[in-house]
């Protein structure tokens, strides 16, 4: 296991890692770390590594791109001195490509969505333990699908930027992909973006077995 004792983890991203968390800080009772991957992380640990006393904070906001990460940085993420940081971001920098077609504004394209992402997590990693980038996906098991084939293209960035920032990269699609084996689409998540919990439950074991959860 990577992460070391009293180690704080953020998780920061859309409304994938949002679920319903507190805000402005998405820690404590009640829920506050929402009802998806990011709390089941939360329990995973605490099952299997309780003398860690590893502190999970989700600081997801729905409905966000890239350019609003940029944003909200120094408060969501600098200010709170992570020791680890999970990145997963480019739902809606490629959804709205597509549910958006005519507003080319809401667009967030590769060049500006890998530039940012990039200085990002640059002015970051020297000031964590560790960085686990992951990737952003499409539940959809045709590959020649426009959306899933435009969503592969950005997980492309992100393992590269991975590579590039000595982070740890999670293939969250790659995860899905092994259940859409056996399931169809729908089975995981209505809209194909949002997971039920069998599909925060992909994305939980991708990130734990990423981090050297052993179970």
């Amino acid at each position: 296991m990577q992460l070391g004792k009293n180690h704080k983890l953020i998780f920061i991203g859309d409304s994938i890692t949002d679920c319903g968390r507190a805000q402005p800080a998405g820690e404590g009772l009640f829920d506050a770390l929402g009802k998806g991957y990011v709390a089941q992380v939360d329990a995973l640990l605490g099952v299997a590594y309780p003398q860690l006393g590893v502190r999970v904070v989700n600081q997801g906001n729905s409905g966000h791109t890239v350019r609003e990460l940029k944003g909200r940085w120094d408060r969501d993420v600098i200010n709170l001195k992570p020791d680890w940081l999970a990145i997963m971001i480019g739902i809606n920098d490629v959804w709205r490509q597509f549910d958006l077609p005519r507003q080319p504004e809401a667009h967030v394209l590769p060049e500006e969505y890998e530039r940012t992402l990039d200085e990002l997590a640059g002015k970051t990693r020297p000031q964590l333990k560790g960085l686990v980038m992951m990737s952003p996906f499409y539940i959809e098991s045709n590959k020649q699908d426009a959306m899933r084939a435009r969503m592969d293209q950005y997980g492309a960035i992100v393992k590269k930027l991975a590579a590039k920032h000595d982070a740890i990269f999670v293939d969250v699609q790659a995860a899905f992909d092994q259940v859409l084996a056996h399931y169809y689409a729908a089975t995981l998540a209505w809209d194909r973006v949002h997971p039920n919990q069998t599909g925060h439950l992909v994305i939980a074991k991708a990130f734990v077995n990423a981090v050297g959860y052993r179970w």
